[in-house]
């Protein structure tokens, strides 16, 4: 009998070989063509909508318990990040818009760090900047409204409305803040507002999420009698802040009401089995969650669940 000896290299050649470019085909014994082969799933059908998520921007963040799990020793920060097969001194960050289009409207959730790597990502799924008619801000952080414009202040999305929470405009509009005031306040006349239980378009409605920041929302899609909910920050790492919704994260504004909006939020999609877009989930950001017990939650990456 021959061995076969595999090692990282043996391994990285074969996947090499492997049809994985977008819109490359392979054809099955039976003579059936599989589907597109694409190197991640981040499309899938929710009754009559598409939904896309739009990877525009990652990057590694170290000294990371000075924002993750800041209300908890280093001991325990390091045995759940071990216990996750995650090291406790860095992450990945994931910056992940999230566009549907219902038929009637292209929506899209969040403008990203910037308008190029959201216009990038838009590109990839078939979208051009014109195609965009409106644009929900799920709430005002720079990652969020970054993309809102150019490099010279001209506006990304030249058809688009813009539609954010009344209570989120309101509290950034009283205060001094730069980002703000250069991204989001230019776009205040075609901006319309809402609040918790409010339409964006039929189909797509307002969750109140405060706590994150004063007036952050959240999104619940429905269409065809199917659901997702885009919980944008509400929890922003899939261990560190879903797993263990009491941990403190630095960019929490009002960390106690964070927390209880991630225990309401994530007891709500566990016991309805709806799954949910994460603004910083791993990318594509589409996953499911269970509870693991009293007060914590675990994270189920969707795999292709939403294809069928």
């Amino acid at each position: 009998m021959t061995a076969i000896t595999l090692s990282r290299r043996n391994l990285l050649a074969g996947a090499a070989a492997l049809p994985v470019a977008t819109g490359a085909t392979m054809t099955l014994a039976d003579g059936h063509a599989a589907a597109p082969v694409t190197a991640l799933q981040n499309s899938f059908e929710l009754g009559e909508f598409q939904v896309s998520t739009l990877l525009a921007g990652t990057r590694v963040v170290d000294n990371i318990q000075g924002i993750f799990g800041m209300n908890v020793s280093a001991e325990e920060f390091a045995e759940v990040s071990a216990q996750n097969f995650i090291p406790a001194d860095k992450a990945q960050f994931f910056f992940t818009p999230t566009v549907v289009r219902t038929g009637s409207e292209v929506v899209l959730f969040d403008a990203g760090l910037s308008a190029e790597g959201t216009l990038a990502a838009l590109t990839q799924a078939g979208v051009a900047a014109s195609d965009v008619t409106i644009v929900v801000i799920t709430h005002m952080h720079g990652d969020h409204i970054g993309g809102l414009t150019d490099a010279n202040g001209a506006p990304t999305y030249p058809n688009a409305r813009y539609v954010t929470g009344q209570v989120e405009y309101d509290t950034w509009a009283k205060a001094e803040n730069e980002t703000f005031d250069a991204k989001m306040k230019p776009f205040a006349d075609k901006t319309s507002f809402l609040n918790g239980g409010g339409d964006v378009v039929s189909g797509i409605t307002a969750v109140e999420a405060f706590g994150h920041t004063p007036g952050h929302m959240t999104y619940m899609v429905e269409s065809g009698g199917e659901q997702v909910l885009l919980m944008a920050d509400a929890a922003n790492h899939y261990v560190w802040s879903l797993a263990y919704p009491d941990w403190e994260v630095r960019f929490d504004q009002d960390k106690a009401a964070a927390a209880a909006t991630r225990k309401r939020l994530l007891g709500m999609v566990a016991a309805d089995k709806i799954p949910l877009i994460g603004y910083h989930m791993p990318f594509p950001g589409i996953g499911y969650v269970t509870e693991a017990g009293p007060g914590s939650y675990h994270y189920v990456p969707a795999t292709y669940q939403l294809m069928l």
